[in-house]
């Protein structure tokens, strides 16, 4: 799969892969998007009252979601339990290019950890975060009552329509535990219509910069 790396408005690289014809990340900034979808509105969100959290990614990528929370897991003094699903990683040597540590303050050799470490195992990153990347579909991905909070960071229902759909959401909201959250993105009306029919509660939050809405879904308590 053909990539190259672009920068984005806020001075962060992102890639963009020119076989789905889209970027890793928002054009208007890789870093602020991934801050405030992904690290304030669900991980500052749901941290709030839980000490120990089990997160879900879906879509790996450049593994800039899971460095940023790596990074707040110690200021936050929570425990993370990181799995993350991706069926097309990336090459160390590639993502190496986008500099991602300088913007977090992580050391380099922590994030190619993050990058280079076996799939399909539980390796401790550091004593706050212990990672699971799982090299599959989502299609294949199976769990149930599993994790406090979802990123989901696929690519847009227009380039990837099979990954935004009712049973996808499904997977998803069986997949989370009681009160779990589920974060994203996209705002799209047939994506939330998908999410809201197998169960979630949903908030329409502003967006990121560039963008007007994005979504939390909530697994309501059982």
């Amino acid at each position: 799969m053909k990539k190259k790396t672009v920068k984005t408005s806020d001075g962060s690289l992102t890639l963009f892969d020119e076989v789905y014809h889209e970027s890793f990340h928002s054009n208007h900034g890789a870093l602020q998007e991934a801050m405030h979808v992904f690290i304030r509105e669900g991980l500052f969100y749901r941290a709030d009252d839980i000490d120990e959290l089990s997160i879900l990614e879906v879509g790996f990528g450049t593994g800039l979601n899971a460095l940023l929370t790596l990074s707040h897991a110690e200021k936050l003094k929570k425990q993370i339990h990181y799995q993350a699903i991706e069926a097309h990683p990336l090459e160390w040597s590639l993502v190496k290019s986008l500099d991602y540590e300088s913007l977090t303050g992580v050391q380099s050799r922590i994030f190619q950890l993050m990058h280079t470490c076996d799939w399909g195992r539980s390796i401790e990153i550091n004593s706050w975060f212990n990672l699971k990347k799982l090299h599959t579909k989502l299609q294949d991905f199976s769990a149930t009552n599993a994790f406090d909070l979802i990123y989901f960071d696929a690519f847009s229902p227009t380039h990837q329509p099979e990954l935004w759909t009712e049973d996808i959401f499904k997977k998803m909201h069986k997949a989370l535990k009681s009160s779990g959250v589920l974060v994203t993105y996209c705002a799209k009306g047939s994506v939330k219509r998908a999410m809201k029919s197998v169960g979630f509660e949903l908030y329409s939050l502003p967006g990121p910069p560039g963008k007007r809405e994005m979504t939390r879904a909530v697994k309501l308590a059982e």
